[in-house]
């Protein structure tokens, strides 16, 4: 039993779901449109930068959850879901998650988006296991803070490494799906690195050392017919 393990945004989805997330936001008029949008604008070409300063973004992604009741945040979540994320979700990620249930692998998305967005995304491909920023939840409420290792860059080794302990699992044998060159550090560490419809970086970097760059959006490579390590 090897580990499959998923990045979500740009990966399995033709999106980015925390991005999305501010854009609804600020589209039902939860938020202050024009500033909200600019700083989400503002964060996420930071994130493609690879300049992103994670203390601070999460500091503005999660202030709104902190400022609304758990029961409406949910609502809104159930809406997101329907109206922005179905429709980016990628068959080829969904086929490609199954081919490794069917091997007997673990699957695994390992995100740096909040998990309160996150979650129910995570359901819609079935995988056993999610590893996400964890907004901190106080008092039935969340707070607006994260609770442990955001699971960005370097965070995603960290926090993996913890279940791994914790599961009982070994990196030996595991595949990572990325698309970006945030996630080098992972990426390094698993027996197979793929890139998926990489940025630009990754890509050269993918190219330099030999990892496969497969696409899930039909324009490369058909990933049902990769091997499932």
């Amino acid at each position: 039993m090897a580990l499959a393990l998923f990045d979500l945004d740009n990966t399995l989805i033709a999106g980015d779901s925390d991005h999305l997330w501010g854009e609804f936001l600020v589209e039902q008029g939860i938020v202050d449109r024009d500033t909200y949008r600019e700083a989400n604008d503002r964060f996420f070409q930071a994130y493609r930068d690879g300049t992103l300063d994670i203390d601070a973004y999460l500091r503005f992604a999660l202030a709104p959850l902190a400022a609304h009741e758990p029961e409406q945040l949910w609502q809104w979540r159930r809406a997101f879901v329907d109206d922005k994320i179905r429709p980016i979700v990628l068959e080829s990620g969904r086929s490609l998650v199954a081919g490794h249930r069917r091997a007997g692998d673990v699957t695994v998305i390992v995100t740096a988006t909040n998990r309160f967005v996150t979650e129910p995304i995570a359901a819609l491909f079935g995988v056993d296991e999610l590893l996400a920023t964890t907004p901190e939840w106080t008092d039935s409420r969340y707070t607006g803070r994260v609770a442990g290792t955001p699971t960005f860059r370097e965070g995603k080794v960290t926090v993996l490494e913890q279940w791994l302990v914790e599961r009982g699992e070994r990196l030996e044998g595991s595949t990572f799906y990325s698309d970006s060159h945030n996630d080098l550090a992972l990426l390094e560490r698993v027996s197979h690195p793929v890139a998926v419809d990489p940025d630009a970086a990754l890509r050269r970097t993918a190219l330099e050392r030999g990892w496969p760059v497969i696409s899930l959006r039909g324009d490369g490579p058909d990933t049902h017919d990769q091997s499932f390590h």
